[in-house]
């Protein structure tokens, strides 16, 4: 769908940005889901900094405190798009939903954490102990890789499944013997005495990528609305590096910590340039791909009887987008005086 791309220079909120000619003429609308995790919180950047406003999209942003509540209604087919891991849109596209990744966020580089109390030394120490996760999900799929690494399966523990939310709270307050949560919900966590992280998605590199995901019909009917979609985040991004101090206090607020606490959060988090989001759609021999990632993660998920068999991985990333908003950086990047 991409071909020679016409491009103007609009401004989003003092900075000069280049777009698609006519991205901010006509206004799209589209309703888009996302929860709470670090490299999803720019979202709210872009909403508050008027960016969607700025390329012509109206979105109705959907702010989800349970995320496995976002990942039902994009299966659903209540949302146009939604923010989800790899692993669960995997899961989604097993379970019928035509669902399409477009952007790259991000990959979790220690914000996915297992935590438990001081009794736990290593992963062999799991066998027989009570783990808390939300079933289904990204902390429950990288408990389940940490178990593999020893051998041990979820039979070998006593899962309990349980929304992140509360799960984190209520292993700081003493249940569970260990918990897998997501940042900012890890901040609550390790507020329970002598409690420690035993593996973090810092010992996967690269098998949790974070994604903006839409629904093919999208696509399919409206792939101007998907393209000013992706150029918003990547403006939101250059936004964020120009406007630090305001765009961090945006996103603490909506994580409900303080701006230092999300400061360390962002640490955990490898927020992906364009450049490195159109790397990652390509095919390659290790986990930088996301098409070698998907191969690897999709039996894995059939043995931890997460989906029922593989899933075609045809059609799934859709690199079109973010490639049309470098050829129109760097065109207007060339003719600008």
């Amino acid at each position: 769908m991409v071909g020679s791309v016409m491009v103007a220079t609009i401004t989003v909120s003092g900075l000069a940005i280049a777009a698609p000619a006519g991205a901010a003429t006509k206004t799209d609308e589209i309703t888009l889901g996302y929860s709470a995790w670090p490299g999803w919180f720019p979202l709210a950047v872009a909403e508050k900094a008027g960016i969607f406003d700025d390329v012509g999209l109206k979105v109705k942003l959907r702010y989800f405190a349970d995320y496995i509540g976002s990942l039902d209604a994009m299966t659903a087919g209540r949302l146009d798009g939604n923010t989800q891991t790899l692993n669960d849109t995997m899961a989604g596209v097993s379970a019928g939903s035509d669902q399409v990744i477009v952007v790259v966020n991000d990959n979790s580089a220690g914000n996915d954490q297992i935590i438990c109390d001081s009794s736990i030394t290593s992963i062999k120490d799991l066998a027989g102990k009570t783990i808390a996760a939300e079933p289904g999900v990204v902390d429950h799929f990288l408990l389940l890789q940490g178990l593999a690494t020893v051998g041990l399966t979820e039979s070998d523990i006593d899962f309990r499944g349980v929304p992140t939310d509360a799960a984190a709270a209520a292993f700081a307050n003493g249940k569970f013997d260990c918990v897998g949560v997501f940042a900012p919900f890890t901040a609550e966590a390790i507020k329970r005495p002598g409690s420690k992280v035993l593996f973090s998605s810092a010992d996967f590199p690269g098998t949790i990528p974070d994604h903006i995901v839409v629904s093919k019909k999208l696509i399919d009917e409206n792939p101007q609305a998907v393209q000013k979609l992706v150029d918003a985040w990547y403006k939101t991004l250059d936004y964020i590096k120009a406007n630090p101090v305001a765009a961090t206090k945006i996103m603490a607020d909506q994580a409900g910590v303080s701006t230092t606490e999300y400061e360390q959060f962002a640490e955990g988090t490898k927020i992906f340039t364009p450049q490195q989001a159109l790397a990652a759609f390509q095919p390659g021999t290790d986990s930088t791909s996301l098409i070698y990632t998907a191969k690897k993660i999709n039996p894995f998920l059939v043995k931890a009887e997460l989906i029922p068999k593989k899933v075609s991985l045809k059609g799934l990333f859709d690199s079109s987008f973010t490639k049309a908003y470098l050829d129109a950086s760097a065109t207007t990047s060339t003719t600008a005086p």
